[in-house]
């Protein structure tokens, strides 16, 4: 029942448009109010599709790791997943989303640099058949030549995944690990790891944040409503992580 719960209907574009269909129904009975709300909605979902908008939303959670830190001393890599697409199970099988294969790219460098065990996590994702944790140990070993030496494969959320890779490292008594994710998700990461007892060092991620510098920041984008959605997601994420664990 988990997996059919999210709070993606929060965030923009779902929750916006939800709020605009709304008024729009509103409007056969309240034509004054709906009209308003849709206004103030669509206005919303405008701002959030701006280059120039999104950006400083998503500054406010990446973690800029511009300055190389200290890895000396970590004991392990871990690398989250980011996502599978879905196949029939038959002649199309699972496979990992691009997220998921850039993050891999970042485990292998970490790898290549501090020669460090690696860690996968992942568990399967709503109507998949394989597992995150599955799936990036076959591409990491096949593709990238990275041994690695534990998965941790029950995960479904990001505190999951430190939560049973917490058990799973502390077990051989391993408390500090270089975290390979996003640089937007990495400030909820920390936080869910070093909360399940273990210290995190974000490895080096490339960030998502540009100035605006241009004439089109300043009109609507794809990319840019992509950008704020990732932002107030990570940001309603962290605000519900902090409330419930």
């Amino acid at each position: 029942m988990s997996d059919l719960i999210s709070y993606d209907f929060l965030v923009p574009p779902a929750g916006l448009v939800l709020v605009v269909a709304a008024a729009a129904w509103l409007t056969l009975w309240n034509p004054r109010l709906g009209i308003a709300i849709g206004i103030i909605t669509t206005s919303l979902l405008y701002l959030s599709a701006l280059p120039v908008v999104a950006a400083r939303m998503i500054e406010e959670v990446e973690v800029d790791t511009t300055d190389r830190p200290d890895l000396s001393a970590a004991q392990a890599i871990v690398v989250l997943g980011g996502g599978i697409h879905r196949g029939d199970g038959d002649k199309v099988p699972d496979t990992l989303s691009p997220r998921s294969l850039e993050r891999l790219y970042f485990a292998a460098r970490a790898y290549r640099q501090l020669k460090l065990k690696v860690v996968v996590s992942g568990g399967r994702s709503f109507g998949a058949h394989a597992t995150e944790a599955s799936l990036m140990r076959e591409v990491l070993e096949g593709d990238f030549d990275v041994p690695v030496s534990w998965s941790e494969a029950r995960s479904r959320s990001t505190y999951e995944n430190a939560l049973f890779t917490g058990r799973l490292l502390q077990a051989h008594d391993v408390t500090t690990v270089v975290l390979v994710t996003n640089a937007w998700h990495m400030k909820r990461a920390v936080w869910s790891f070093e909360r399940a007892g273990i210290h995190a060092i974000p490895w080096p991620a490339p960030l998502t944040y540009e100035e605006a510098d241009r004439i089109d920041d300043y009109l609507p984008r794809m990319s840019a409503l992509a950008d704020s959605y990732h932002a107030l997601h990570e940001a309603i994420g962290l605000a519900y992580y902090q409330l419930r664990y």
